[in-house]
């Protein structure tokens, strides 16, 4: 039911998960609305890139918060909170369905695209990125969407993973390294190539 008075937009996500515990509807449709784009790009990246899986843990998660509100602690931060539901969601996927293979051979990412950009060769780069992104392992994976697509900073991710902050750290810099040297070496290719036809 809807508390009469209440800028519901105007609250913390930390506040409207207190509404919800007292079964406030448009607070748990507010938090919703907050979350469902960056929770289903995420999933959809970290599930082999599955729209359908995605959709189904979008939904599961979201159905987690309705069932037990009071699993949240009101003094942590909630997008934290929420995140490391997400990935161990993610991690009992892998376990149960051993989706390693899955990840390295998901291609479909036209399904949620990158914003459009004039620039071809940035979107050429971007589409590059994801797909070198999908070949690495799940942990690897989750600290490079976590810090780049939705800004973590590195004690968020470390809260999030339950890790040390410098363990988040050295699986960046590998994530980057990685993804860099792959990237590097298309656009020397994609130069010479380029070189040679004017040739």
């Amino acid at each position: 039911m809807k508390r009469p008075g209440i800028k519901y937009k105007e609250l913390t996500d930390e506040s409207l998960m207190l509404h919800i515990c007292n079964a406030d509807t448009i607070a748990f449709n507010e938090l919703y609305n907050r979350y469902k784009d960056r929770l289903l790009y995420y999933f959809y990246r970290m599930l082999g890139n599955v729209k359908e899986k995605a959709q189904d843990f979008l939904q599961d998660i979201f159905y987690k918060i309705v069932e037990k509100p009071e699993m949240f602690d009101p003094k942590k931060k909630f997008s934290t909170w929420l995140f490391s539901v997400a990935y161990n969601m993610c991690k009992n996927e892998y376990r149960r369905m051993k989706v390693r293979e899955i990840m390295l051979t998901g291609d479909n990412n036209d399904i949620y695209p990158e914003p459009e950009n004039d620039q071809s060769d940035k979107k050429e780069i971007i589409d590059l990125i994801f797909k070198e992104l999908e070949k690495l392992e799940e942990w690897h994976k989750t600290a490079f969407l976590l810090r780049y697509r939705e800004g973590f900073c590195l004690e968020e991710i470390s809260q999030v993973l339950e890790l040390p902050v410098g363990t988040i750290k050295s699986r960046l810099f590998y994530a980057r390294k990685k993804i860099l040297e792959k990237v590097n070496r298309e656009i020397i290719y994609e130069f010479n190539d380029r070189n040679d036809e004017k040739d």
